[in-house]
């Protein structure tokens, strides 16, 4: 519980009380703004009481006496939404560093531009000549965002056996799942099952390490050349100053070895029996940034522990993919199913009192996305096996 507590530390609950959270002025946790201190100290109590349920601090049968309480559900959805932000949250991901992340209004396709044009040398002028023209260019790339999701259903009676670490479990499990999610999208883009996505990189795009070498200081460096090459619609260079090195798992040491190393020795052969050597600081070592992909080996069906790619910053205003997200949605949303039930005396059943057929308590994660490969200019690649 530590996790969601850490988010409202500031206010203190030390003395919080069923009595004390929904007493008082009697004004509803549903009416007040989640940014106005009543309900941050409303919320704070209500942490406090579930955290002590999950110690096993209190009886899981408080839990479901304050369930009932007009205000807990709203608070309790609250406690909900920030334990499935922490398992997201905690959940290791790459793909920010070398991917533009943008928002979209709703479900409809988006279009991204990119420009270029009128960015070369300028030309003399001779006098009384018209200046030459030039023009600006566009390219469309195209995606829409989608839902993901998943429902996790359990018994009444199980939650009941456990004590309710289900209600701790699940969260945390659903907002793994949801970034997972991200990672494993966007690694598809570039990736396909021989290693690089060959419609992305390819010959016509020169963005293809040649030969494929494997992860070497002698390839990263050709790599870096080949990026290094790439030219606008101008045929002017393009200016990349920092570089995002992604590796399957196979390759973490190698490229670690690669990019930690604190110098690099080049030796030349100078005649039959001697050699002349040249040590120079790595300079990797403060240009390239290594992110270790784990979705590479498992996307890939061959060259999948082989293959590694360099991608230029996306900062540079030409990234070479994007993933959107929904505005408003970018995070993971949890739900929990209410309950179809009513009580023969009158008064309705709380969301952990289960449904009327069969008890069943369910869960639902929604988390929507979409993306799009963009410039490959901006991206180099190499299957890894020498080919």
């Amino acid at each position: 519980m530590k996790e969601f507590l850490e988010v409202i530390d500031t206010i203190r609950a030390e003395d919080a009380s069923n009595s004390r959270l929904f007493g008082g002025e009697g004004v509803g946790a549903r009416h007040l703004s989640k940014s106005s201190p009543a309900y941050k100290h409303k919320l704070a109590e209500a942490s406090k009481i579930f955290g002590n349920i999950m110690a096993g601090k209190i009886r899981p049968s408080v839990f479901q006496e304050v369930m009932t309480s007009d205000d807990f559900p709203f608070l309790f959805g609250d406690i909900l939404d920030r334990v499935l932000l922490a398992g997201y949250r905690e959940t290791p991901s790459t793909y920010s560093a070398y991917c533009n992340v943008s928002t979209v209004q709703d479900f409809r396709t988006v279009n991204r531009y990119t420009t270029s044009g009128a960015e070369a040398v300028l030309e003399i002028v001779p006098e009384q000549t018209e200046y030459p023209e030039s023009s600006i260019g566009e390219s469309r790339f195209q995606y829409a965002v989608k839902k993901y999701g998943r429902r996790l259903p359990f018994s009444w009676e199980s939650m009941v056996n456990d004590d309710l670490n289900a209600l701790k479990d699940a969260p945390m499990r659903l907002g793994r799942a949801a970034r997972r999610t991200e990672e494993r999208f966007v690694t598809n883009l570039f990736v396909g099952t021989a290693g690089p996505d060959g419609a992305f990189y390819s010959g016509g795009n020169s963005n293809v390490v040649t030969s494929n070498p494997v992860l070497s200081i002698a390839a990263l460096q050709e790599a870096y050349s080949v990026l290094g090459a790439q030219v606008d619609e101008d045929g002017e260079p393009i200016l990349i100053d920092a570089v995002h090195l992604v590796v399957p798992r196979a390759l973490e040491i190698v490229a670690k070895n690669i990019i930690n190393a604190t110098e690099i020795r080049l030796l030349s052969s100078g005649g039959a029996t001697t050699e002349q050597g040249l040590v120079a600081t790595n300079w990797m070592k403060t240009q390239v940034t290594l992110h270790v992909n784990p979705y590479i080996s498992i996307i890939a069906d061959t060259n999948g522990t082989t293959s590694w790619f360099l991608f230029a910053d996306p900062r540079n205003n030409r990234p070479a993919m994007e993933v959107g997200f929904l505005r408003g949605h970018e995070s993971p949303e949890i739900f929990i199913k209410a309950p179809n039930a009513q009580r023969v005396g009158g008064g309705g059943v709380d969301a952990l009192g289960g449904d009327f057929d069969t008890d069943s308590i369910q869960y639902k994660v929604r988390h929507i996305m979409g993306g799009t490969l963009m410039d490959p200019k901006m991206s180099v690649a190499s299957q890894g096996d020498g080919s």
